[in-house]
């Protein structure tokens, strides 16, 4: 495409593969992150750089593409454009009064969970049909700003950004085993996870007791799986532990390994239809299951150890514990 002066203009989307390039630092890990071919963005960014007369925005490193000099100077005016870019479809999103479309949801694991066992549920405000969830599990918030997701549900919500928050709810933990396995040893996570409030716990009973290991696994999938074969004992959220017929509680709710929930998203796409649909079908979620998540609901078989027996839930609500992060 020509400018009026006869020279080739720029093609402002390749912007987007020179930025996604530079913090990717390679052409593959790029391509992945924007859902492109890698030879299509090796062929956007040369247009990208034949724009500005040619010369290579990027030294070709064995580890990848770092940029040089020229590169580095066109990074500040670049972001710019992004950012004026994500305004406006953020706001062109914010305008659709369309109760259809895909809505990305950046979730932590045990959120990941939770959301996907009740997607068939009925609760008061239904996901409309018109709606694709896409949940998107990861340990790290997604970009909101840059729409990596459209919104997030997270036990730590950030302290800055041009974002809305709002709290859902609590996930309460407690320790399981196999019904009848009286294994002393213990499911925990990895090393890498060791700051995990939940690791810091089972570690701290380890020192205590004396106990052994029997497996550490980076996901709470791999845990249960553990668990329910016999393993040993393990932290489980107690919507997860309490709903399979397999195990029994070892301990009541452990209040300091409890966490809140928040919902966040960016103000601009706060009164999205289809966002708002989202978050008001989480919200409903949350306080319809409020008791699940909270522990309340102990199954038939009594609970040992611990905090000792069950006590039977008599309908009132108790106050939530202290809370903090989870993994």
């Amino acid at each position: 495409m020509a400018n009026g002066n006869g020279a080739t203009a720029i093609d402002w989307d390749d912007a987007r593969i020179f930025l996604a390039v530079a913090r990717h630092g390679s052409l593959r890990s790029a391509g992945r992150a924007l859902g492109l071919s890698q030879p299509t963005i090796g062929r956007r960014l040369a247009a990208f750089e034949a724009a500005f007369g040619g010369p290579a925005l990027f030294d070709r490193l064995p580890e990848g593409l770092r940029l040089n000099t020229a590169g580095a100077a066109l990074l500040p005016a670049a972001e710019h454009l992004e950012s004026a870019a994500l305004s406006l479809e953020r706001r062109r999103a914010a305008a659709s009064p369309a109760l259809s479309g895909t809505v990305r949801v950046s979730v932590g694991e045990w959120a990941a969970r939770f959301l996907a066992d009740h997607l068939g549920r009925t609760v008061a405000t239904p996901l409309p049909a018109g709606i694709t969830l896409e949940l998107v599990e990861s340990r790290e918030t997604a970009n909101l700003a840059r729409r990596e997701a459209d919104l997030a549900v997270r036990h730590h919500p950030p302290d800055s950004g041009d974002l809305y928050i709002t709290k859902l709810g609590a996930f309460a933990a407690a320790v399981y085993r196999r019904t009848g396995n009286d294994s002393k040893a213990w499911v925990i996570y990895t090393d890498e996870q060791g700051h995990y409030p939940t690791a810091r716990w089972a570690q701290q009973r380890l020192r205590e007791t004396g106990g052994s290991i029997a497996l550490r696994a980076s996901t709470m999938p791999m845990q249960l799986a553990a668990i329910c074969a016999g393993a040993g004992q393990g932290i489980l959220p107690c919507f997860v532990g309490d709903n399979d017929p397999l195990l029994e509680r070892v301990t009541q709710p452990l209040s300091e390994i409890a966490a809140e929930y928040w919902v966040i998203v960016h103000r601009d796409l706060r009164r999205a239809a289809c966002v708002s649909a989202v978050i008001d079908w989480i919200q409903a979620l949350f306080d319809c299951e409020g008791d699940a998540l909270a522990g309340r609901l102990s199954r038939r078989r009594p609970q040992t150890g611990g905090n000792g027996p069950a006590r039977r839930h008599n309908g009132s609500r108790r106050k939530p514990p202290n809370m903090v992060d989870f993994a």
